[in-house]
């Protein structure tokens, strides 16, 4: 391509043809040596120097006894393989010599072949031609005395291979084998040379076959939902012609649920690892106690079976161009069924009379409360349960209690009952068990009627009230008829034939928001727009999209509590478990700006609301990768003083094995706080898919009408049309031309620019209305990429058009660029890269300007590539700029949708030092066994204000409603760095240090936890978490910091004593954006101290104590301080005389003295077991309460009896655990050939729970192994 005037504007002509030529001559020069069959002699020196020599005999090889004799090449092809290592080898090359064998042999006097002269030497094995297999063994004839060197792409061969040498004295032969040596993809060159003699050159092409990995369950694929159930998984590595991948491999086994049993073959790599060997593997995966359909995925690294040698592909052009090179991969889709299991009930109806107030065992806070204390005598009846067992065809699971509700805590009550982290308990039994939640619902009520659908295919039918998510909303193919929340109420799913109906009604719905936040590079924290957040209640995405493009998620995947995240409901607070990078900046494609999409509720005014939702799902076909259907979707929602209504109608086709057709059509009626009642429509067309079997193609249609709103779906822009295609051809197999065509139309309201102080203390549910936008852009684009020898080369033109109808100048242009990239690699494991971005003529596009990269990528080792790059900007937005980055990228595909990354880099730019990178949310980089390491590093060199397409940018620190292309980005420097130790599982530990330095302020976040054993009875625990405010604009508040210590002892040969201890320091933990309303000086500090212990010397006797101490120090506005002091004293002792008879005693005070509070009080008991189901209780407590500031002084106290029966049974015998009597051994030798023991197997539970064992077990036929019999 010729160079002129208005084509190439090089920004140094030396450099960029310097660097090219030398790195295209360093491609044809290993080429052009490996055609020459006689190369020029070389001392031996140079010969010999850094390579393995060969010199017959060798006093280093010890000869083996009774050792088989060399066979000649023909005999060698036909010789059986006899051990694992022979099992990779060509199929021509099978020696009967075991790799084992090592050493040197004295083969027998017969003459066997024909001798070799000295100084020449022969390649028995491997023949030159193409391979399918990526190692090989190598067998060299030479004459004994002479000096050889095998080398392989002119490398000697590794001095590690196994290798086996044998000798025959009568005819001066020496035959070596290597066994297992790897070959890279494409030309290996095989040499071997005499020490001034003759050589011999054998060439191998490895290709890479069509392998077909499979993966299959047993048993149907169905298992019972009971948490112990497990399956056999079985896959298969085969050839083309069918038979099984010879080489050992790694299969990395993910699923959606359930847990995969056995050992992990490589604990450090993410997901589960099973051995592939002679083309098979297998693994056991356990169900969990839900019934769902759950996808297993299996997955090789074509690295690892085939070698990466030349093997190199151009980074993904910033433009969707068809399926990338799939990964070895293949899933499967496995059944979790209803376990209709044996009726079991619990639980415990009391009942007290006594004076009301005085209740010690009852809440902490109605004992003593001045508005009961004087109604005098009360009768108190309180009941709680739980159930479960068959009724029919159904699983029913219900829980009930009268007094609270079933998620409530001492800390408050949440939507589902799981507790984060750092909420954890200390764990004092010693017998590894687990607690599991079942039953979650927000009110006193949980009830759950489940079976698996008759129909094949579909999904659990079941009706439930309680806490549930709304997953049967939000299916592949909806996106403007999505729901995705978490909710309290009723919900259903039924499959009649073909047809689904899914519905769900709420009662309990709080004020609902949605906030899109810019993370900084850092893990926290990150404050939400409103305080008091409904626990339980959010739902957080990480989110990515072009920078410059507004209004199109390419990336999006759920954050979970616990392992993604914490959040802090009180202040409304988010933190990371790792840093959260704000861009995906790569040199050779699309940078991309990461988003946090945060949905919630809040604690409102609103008297009544609700919500409910119905869905009916027409399925063309349930079968596995092959789904089809068409829906409608209902929604409407009653805010009190506003209301919302969506609804639409979808569709989903497969077209092809990897195709498809989707539509969508969506309207919502939304009562806006600033437009009144507004209405409006989405629509959405996307198909894809192969047109032949070299052609794939792609369109779509997307239009959001201004007004349209859906806050509980991924993000969009409102007021944008898009539509477009793309066609790719692979017109040969090292070219493939590509096209595409995009329009995208912007006519929506962007919103109001908000920068002042008070803008932080109102946040809004949806933006402000500010300018008009009406503009459009025009893309189109046409490209070749080129396979030339081992590079890789592009050429792609890109013309946008821009204009806009609102008179603004900076969006109304036309320009044109050329695109050029190369990628040669120069050897093995070092390949050279550039790209080179032009705008032709004389007008720049504002958002793309001029720039060249060059660029080098150097494979450190399997799955880490360290690169070097070296940018040129000139023009446009970024004005002129040169960035030079060092990037450390690690990449592991876990799913077919999830790629987890890792990048580290360093940038030099304005003649000083600053970065940019990623790091995923779930990369752990190994550097020892048990060792990880996490390293990020980010640098944005200036706050990125302009505007795009979609409106304004500015800073802000959260974004409310669907206004996500409103957020700037902030310029800065962040850097993080890891560290986690768990190779010992007595003591295991880790510590993040993170920093972000900015114009708009600091953020530090340092945090570090270590858990093990100081003896055999004491464990140590040591947390500590410091951290800024994160979001734009908030970084005047000062940092919260907490530290907690604890410390256990449990001797395990004798633990009639056990004790805990806690301490916990805390700084600022409830600063919240409103105390920049104070100024500087606002703050608090906090030290917990916590000591309990129980003590049981015999079974009749057992003691425990407690005491807790915190003290408070408040800081207002630097001149003013309050320290308050609050304890906690509890001691209590029981003794049982006998079987049936109890006493107890425990004394309670709660002294506050800087507010003159004390509280005191105690209660005696004793109690008889008339059944052991039924105890019958006399006591007595008292209280007092002296609170001179308010209430003043108070007391009481009285007689009370209490009758507690203990819940076995319900209806008509509904929850009596049937046990299944012993079979004798002539009847179990008749039903050898019944159902597996997993079916048979009785569960046997203790008929006494909650009271001493009193009551003798009736062995009684139960129906529950014929129950899961037909239910699989």
């Amino acid at each position: 391509m010729k160079r002129g005037t208005g084509s190439f504007r090089w920004p140094s002509e030396g450099l960029w043809l310097g660097v090219l030529s030398a790195a295209i001559a360093a491609v044809m020069a290993p080429a052009a040596s490996a055609q020459s069959s006689a190369p020029a002699p070389e001392t031996p020196e140079a010969l010999t120097e850094g390579a393995e020599e060969i010199s017959a005999p060798d006093s280093r090889l010890r000869p083996l006894a009774d050792e088989p004799p060399v066979l000649p090449s023909e005999e060698l092809e036909a010789a059986p393989t006899s051990s694992e290592a022979e099992a990779e080898l060509a199929p021509e090359i099978a020696p009967e010599i075991a790799p084992e064998g090592l050493g040197e042999t004295a083969a027998p006097a017969t003459q066997v072949g024909p001798a070799i002269a000295p100084g020449e030497v022969r390649i028995l094995t491997p023949d030159s031609g193409s391979v399918t297999t990526a190692k090989t063994s190598v067998v060299v004839e030479f004459h004994a005395g002479d000096r050889v060197l095998v080398t392989l792409n002119g490398r000697p061969l590794d001095p590690d291979l196994p290798t086996q040498t044998s000798t025959d004295s009568d005819r001066s032969l020496v035959t070596q084998i290597w066994y297992s040596v790897p070959l890279q993809a494409g030309e290996n060159v095989l040499s071997a040379r005499v020490d001034g003699g003759q050589t011999s050159t054998v060439t191998l092409t490895l290709e890479e076959p069509e392998i077909q990995i499979s993966l299959e369950a047993e048993d149907e694929g169905r298992i019972m939902a009971d948490g112990r159930s497990a399956l056999t998984l079985r896959g298969s590595l085969l050839d083309a012609q069918g038979n099984p991948l010879t080489q050992t491999s790694t299969v990395t086994l993910t699923s959606t649920a359930g847990q995969f049993l056995g050992a992990d073959a490589d604990e450090d790599r993410p997901g589960f690892q099973a051995i592939a060997r002679d083309g098979q593997f297998t693994a056991r995966l356990q169900s969990t106690t839900n019934a769902q359909k759950v996808q297993v995925r299996a997955a090789v690294d074509r690295d690892e079976v085939f070698g990466k040698g030349d093997r190199t592909t151009l980074e993904p052009l910033p433009i969707d161009l068809g399926p990338q090179e799939n990964p070895l991969e293949t899933f499967t889709q496995v059944e979790f069924v209803t376990n209709l299991r044996p009726s079991i009930a619990t639980g415990v109806v009391n009942l007290r009379i006594g004076e009301a107030g005085t209740n010690y065992w009852g809440s902490l806070r109605e004992f003593l409360d001045p508005d009961i204390i004087d109604d005098g005598t009360e009768v108190d009846l309180d009941a709680a349960a739980f159930a479960t067992g068959r009724v029919g065809e159904w699983l029913f699971t219900g829980a009930y209690n009268s007094s609270r509700a079933l998620n409530e805590t001492c800390d408050g009550n949440r939507l589902y009952q799981d507790v984060q982290f750092c909420e954890q308990d200390y764990p004092v039994y010693g017998d590894s068990s687990t607690v599991q939640k079942t039953t979650p619902s927000r009110d006193s009520l949980f009830l759950r009627f489940e079976r698996s659908s008759p129909e094949a295919g579909a999904e659990a039918d079941y009706g439930m009230w309680g806490d549930y998510d709304t997953f049967e909303f939000a299916r592949a193919s909806q996106q403007f008829t999505a729901t995705t929340r978490q909710l309290h109420g009723f919900k259903g799913n039924y499959s009649l034939g073909n047809f689904q109906l899914s519905a769900f009604f709420s009662n309990d719905v709080e004020g609902f928001q949605r906030d899109t936040l810019v993370p900084n590079g850092t893990s926290g924290d990150y404050f939400l727009a409103r305080r008091l957040v409904i626990p339980g209640s959010e739902v957080v995405f990480l989110e990515a999209e072009e920078i410059n493009r507004p209004g199109t998620v390419l990336e999006r995947k759920q954050l979970l509590r616990g392992p993604d995240y914490e959040i802090d409901y009180d202040r409304g607070t988010l933190r990371f478990r790792r840093p959260v990078l704000a861009t995906e900046l790569n040199p050779f494609g699309t940078t991309l700006v990461r988003r946090l999409v945060v949905t919630y509720q809040y604690d409102s005014d609103r008297d009544t609301t609700n919500l409910y939702a119905g869905r009916l799902q027409y399925n063309f076909s349930r079968t596995f990768e092959r789904e089809s259907w068409v829906a409608a979707t209902y929604l409407r929602e009653d805010q009190g003083d506003a209301d919302f209504e969506l609804y639409g109608a979808d569709f989903l086709v497969p077209l092809g094995d990897n195709g498809r057709f989707v539509g969508e059509y969506a309207h919502s009626t939304n009562d806006s706080i600033f437009l009144g009642t507004v209405d409006g429509s989405a629509y959405r067309l996307e198909v894809d898919g192969n047109i032949s079997p070299i052609v794939w193609g792609r369109a779509f249609y997307r239009s959001v009408e201004e007004n349209f709103v859906n806050n509980a779906t991924s993000s969009f822009t409102p007021g944008q049309t898009r539509y477009g295609g793309a066609l790719t051809a692979d017109v040969a197999e090292t070219t493939r031309l590509f096209a595409e065509f995009d329009r995208e139309t912007n006519f929506g309201i962007a919103p109001l620019v908000r920068t002042e102080f008070v803008d932080l203390f109102n946040p809004e549910p949806e933006p402000i209305p500010g300018s008009r936008l009406d503009n459009t852009l025009t893309t189109l684009r046409a490209g070749v990429q080129q396979k030339v020898g081992t590079a890789d080369l592009s050429l792609e033109y890109v013309n946008r058009s821009r204009e806009d109808r609102t008179g603004e100048t900076l969006f109304d242009r036309d320009t044109s660029q050329l695109v050029s990239r190369l990628a040669v690699p120069i050897v093995d494991t070092l390949t050279f890269r550039a790209q080179n971005e032009l705008n032709l003529g004389g007008d720049d596009d504002p958002l793309y300007p001029d720039r060249t990269t060059l660029g080098l990528d150097w494979d450190a080792y399997p799955g880490v590539t360290v690169r070097l790059a070296h940018q040129f900007f000139e023009g446009g937005l970024f004005r002129e700029n040169a960035i030079t980055s060092l990037d450390t990228i690690l990449e592991h595909d876990l799913t077919e949708n999830t790629s987890i990354t890792g990048r580290y880099s360093l940038i030099n730019a304005y003649n000083q030092m600053a970065g940019q990178g990623a790091v995923g949310l779930n990369h752990r980089w190994t550097i020892a066994p048990g060792l990880r390491v996490n390293l990020g590093y980010e640098h944005v060199f200036r706050d990125l204000l302009e505007p795009t397409a979609a409106g304004d940018r500015f800073l802000q620190p959260y974004a409310t409603g669907q206004s996500a292309a409103a957020l700037a980005l902030a310029g800065g420097d962040t850097y993080s760095v890891g560290i986690e130790y768990t190779d010992n599982p007595k003591f295991q530990a880790s510590a993040r240090l993170e920093h972000r330095d900015s114009s708009d302020g600091d953020n530090t976040v340092i945090s570090g936890a270590a858990a093990g054993k100081l003896t055999p009875a004491l464990t140590a625990l040591l947390r500590y978490q410091q951290a800024d405010a994160t979001n734009q604009l908030l970084d005047l508040l000062g940092n919260s910091k907490t530290l907690k210590l604890g410390l256990a002892y449990r001797n395990p040969r004798d633990d009639r004593f056990n004790a805990l201890l806690r301490y916990e320091y805390r700084e600022n933990p409830s600063t919240i954006p409103d105390t920049l309303l104070f100024e500087n000086g606002t703050g608090s500090r906090d030290h917990l101290f916590g000591l309990e212990a129980i003590y049981a010397p015999t079974f009749r006797w057992e003691f425990y104590g407690k005491y807790a101490l915190r003290n408070s120090k408040t800081y207002q506005a630097r001149n003013f301080s309050n320290d308050s002091t609050i304890s906690l004293a509890q001691l209590r002792a029981t003794h049982r005389i006998g079987y049936r008879t109890d006493v107890a005693g425990e004394v309670r005070w709660i002294s506050q003295p800087g507010a003159n509070f004390d509280e005191l009080g105690w209660a005696l008991e004793a109690g008889y077991y008339v059944t052991p189901d039924l105890r019958v209780a006399l006591g007595y407590s008292f209280g007092s309460v002296d609170d001179r500031d308010f209430t003043g002084y108070r007391s009481d106290g009285g007689v009370y009896l209490n009758v507690s029966f203990k819940v076995n049974e319900l209806f008509d015998g509904f929850g009596r655990q049937r046990l299944r009597p012993e079979r004798p051994p002539s009847e179990e030798a008749t039903t050898a050939e019944q159902p597996t023991a997993e079916e048979e197997e009785p569960i046997v539970l203790s008929a006494d729970v909650l009271s001493p064992p009193l009551v003798e077990a009736v062995p009684v036929r139960s129906e529950a192994e014929e129950v899961n019999h037909e239910a699989l």
